[in-house]
């Protein structure tokens, strides 16, 4: 990692639903997520090391890859997934609990400032990939990081990665 130049270091990137709602307790909403993981996966944009779907967050590790930049990535993943939270929730017929009153938009899903840190340190990074696969045992979801089924933990614990999606950080 000590020879990485600033855009090519991993991030750590934590989206929150707006108003901290659960609307990630739902398994199809996660699923959305994943798809989104999926598509940015398959076409090389970025590299995913490690994350965890809790019920009004998300945290991921990743790095954006070739031509791509962070922001990019953040605002394709963004895009996709409030397009189909869109759809989903007028199905569920629960979209007017999103609803905001914004100049640019009638919906909002998750917080404008999602919060993304560049992990410089190998030290770093795995202070953050521990807090990621903690995440469901802290809220007291599960008693093994590697039991709980959207999150990356499986992978670092067993090799098993049901989703496709993840790269080891350690190469």
């Amino acid at each position: 990692m000590h020879n990485m130049q600033p855009e090519n270091w991993p991030q750590f990137y934590t989206a929150t639903i707006e108003g901290w709602k659960y609307l990630l307790k739902d398994d199809r909403y996660k699923d959305i997520l994943i798809n989104s993981f999926r598509f940015l996966t398959d076409n090389r944009r970025v590299r995913i090391n490690a994350f965890v779907i809790m019920s009004n967050h998300v945290h991921i590790i990743w790095q954006a890859l070739g031509d791509y930049n962070l922001q990019q990535v953040q605002t394709m993943y963004k895009k996709y997934t409030s397009q189909q939270f869109l759809k989903l929730l007028k199905e569920d017929n629960i979209l007017k609990d999103y609803g905001v009153n914004a100049a640019d938009r009638k919906h909002a899903f998750c917080k404008r400032n999602s919060l993304g840190t560049e992990l410089f340190t190998h030290e770093v990074l795995l202070q953050k990939l521990n807090y990621i696969h903690q995440n469901p045992v802290e809220a007291g979801m599960c008693n093994m990081p590697e039991h709980y089924k959207y999150s990356s933990a499986l992978f670092y614990a067993k090799g098993s990665d049901e989703f496709g999606i993840l790269e080891d950080y350690r190469g």
